[in-house]
């Protein structure tokens, strides 16, 4: 069972999306949130394995929320936004987000997303995925500035494990180390990888050759 938290501002979507969700034998709703404010706390109380949240609006900025969760307990996010497949998706893809779908798909679709999401995959649709893939092939064109510093070999287990979306206290438990300690090695990795947030570490360590996918 896929335990899904879902956030939305508007009373009818609330319901909506809960409804929908409930009626798919796969997942589970573990709660409903009126705003992203809530949304660090319920990740942390209730442990989903998705998070559905919808953003209105042409502001297109992802919530600091979102970016918090991203970097401090990576959880899969799917986003419900007025118009999707444009240069903002990718922003969103680089920095936690699975899936970025139109408010107006279909329910079965939305429901198909979210149980994808829920099993490790990521969603794009046909116009996302071009945008991607042709960025992904510039960006291997371009040469990478060298490392300010050569990770250790515990960094580069730390990185790996940033790989798989883990977070620090799932990293601390891992290894055996304290929180603390992760803590320090992941400021240390994104230090020497010259980067600013856990996904561009990863990035930064794929590009490097220091991890493999």
């Amino acid at each position: 069972m896929i335990r899904v938290l879902i956030v939305a501002a508007s009373s009818i979507s609330q319901s909506g999306l809960e409804n929908l969700l409930r009626a798919s034998t796969s997942l589970q709703v573990v709660r409903v949130l009126s705003d992203f404010g809530q949304l660090s706390e319920g990740v942390e109380e209730l442990q989903p394995d998705v998070v559905i949240a919808e953003i209105t609006g042409q502001d297109r900025t992802l919530p600091e929320e979102v970016l918090k969760l991203s970097e401090e307990a990576p959880v899969p996010i799917v986003l419900l936004v007025d118009n999707a497949n444009d240069e903002r998706d990718l922003d969103a893809l680089r920095n936690g987000v699975r899936a970025v779908l139109p408010r107006n798909m279909s329910p079965g679709g939305i429901v198909a997303a979210v149980e994808a999401v829920g099993v490790g995959l990521a969603v794009l649709l046909p116009e996302g995925l071009d945008t991607l893939l042709r960025e992904n092939t510039a960006s291997r064109r371009t040469v990478s500035p060298p490392l300010v510093e050569a990770l250790t070999p515990r960094e580069i287990e730390v990185l790996g494990m940033m790989v798989e979306g883990w977070g620090n206290k799932e990293i601390s438990t891992r290894l055996g180390i304290s929180e603390h300690t992760v803590k320090f090695h992941v400021a240390a990795i994104m230090g020497k990888l010259n980067a600013s947030s856990r996904t561009e570490a990863v990035t930064s360590g794929i590009r490097h050759g220091l991890i493999m996918l």
